[in-house]
Formats: structure tokens, sequence, C-alpha cells
């Protein structure tokens, strides 16, 4: 029987690329849009917005969160950008049910325990809401119960974290929307980048997100 190939032998299913060659694309995610390029069950991908062949999502994105993805077509700048080790500040404006507290606050600065493990500390502030898109379907607000957006920045990339987050302290997440990942946000290309819409970086703006 032959011997099954090692890890080291398998041919890489992407091409490398280059430095010179490499692109990145930024993208605002819609709501209700899966972070890959295919779905049997025929739900809105990224290929009904993306014609670039040969680009894979850098991370993801939940379907039911929206803002900034980035896609490349450099398997290495890829994997760094997405490594667990890496601890890049990813950027949240975060709508939740409710006037939150100090104290929910505080906790959520400081980390809370969620089933896998306490979260690492965030930068969190109340912001007053941001200039952004209307969601298709709107939000389901109670209007006898107020609500508040935050601005929460975390370092880890656990999954559904910050709805996690702010469940724990009795504010549920209405709407999410990923603002920036590092110094690259859904403003880098000098105005706010459309809801659905992408933009390809500069080979600068590329240099940066080796270096971060």
């Amino acid at each position: 029987m032959p011997r099954a190939m090692s890890n080291q032998a398998r041919p890489s299913s992407k091409p490398v690329v280059s430095k010179q060659n490499t692109k990145v694309i930024i993208f605002n995610k819609p709501f209700d849009v899966l972070c890959q390029f295919t779905d049997e069950a025929g739900r809105k991908t990224l290929k009904d917005f993306i014609d670039e062949p040969h680009v894979y999502a850098a991370g993801r994105l939940d379907r039911d969160s929206e803002g900034l993805l980035l896609l490349t077509n450099n398997g290495k700048l890829q994997a760094k950008l997405t490594a667990p080790t890496r601890h890049t500040y990813k950027t949240y404006w975060v709508q939740v049910e409710g006037e939150i507290s100090d104290t929910a606050l505080e906790q959520l600065r400081n980390g809370v325990m969620l089933k896998d493990g306490v979260t690492l500390p965030a930068r969190v502030q109340r912001i007053d809401a941001p200039d952004i898109w209307p969601r298709d379907p709107p939000v389901r607000e109670r209007k006898s119960i107020p609500d508040c957006w935050l601005e929460i920045q975390i370092r880890e990339g656990r999954n559904r974290q910050v709805r996690r987050m702010t469940a724990h302290v009795g504010y549920p997440t209405l709407r999410l929307i990923r603002y920036a990942i590092g110094k690259c946000s859904l403003d880098c290309g000098g105005e706010r980048l459309a809801n659905g819409a992408s933009q390809s970086l500069t080979a600068q703006q590329i240099e940066a997100l080796w270096h971060e």
C-alpha cells in the first residue's frame, strides 16, 4: 500500500504569489451574506459581489454581521492576517439593546467569562449612532426599550465573540458592523466604502498589512 503523502509533500491548493503580484480587496459585507464563494442552499455569497478571481477571505464575518472583510490572492498574507497569535485589534460598531451601564462597560473592558474562557481586555466606549447605511432588513427594535451604540475593539477572534460578550453583561447585540482591522478601515480609501462595494488596496496599503 502506498504511503500517505506528508503534509510537507502535499502540493498547495493556492499558487505562490509574490509580494509584487499580491492583491488585497476590502469589501463592505452586507447583512445576510456568507463569507464564502459557493453555497449549495442558494444563499448570497461573496460571488454575488466580488468579480476578482483567485482571492480568498482573510478571516470571516458572520452571516448576520456587516462591514469590513479583507480578501487576498496571497496565501502567506492570508495566513498572517488570520494568525491567532497576531493580536491585531479589530474595531466593531455595535448597537445593543438597552442603555448600557458603566458597570457593564467596565466588565467588557476587563474581560468576561464565556464558555470558552475569559476574554482578553477590550477597548470599549459609548459612541453616537454612526453615519451608516440602512440595514436590509431593518433591525427589529422594541419601542419600549432604548438602545445605544458602542465601539468595541478586541484582539482575539472567537466565534461570535462580540455578541456573546454583550449578551453576557445583559445587553444583547442588535446590529454588528466591523469597521476596521488594525489600521485598515472602511474609510481607508478616503471616503466610506458603500455597503456591498469593494475596492483594491494600493501597493503601499498592502505593504502596511505585512508589518502590522
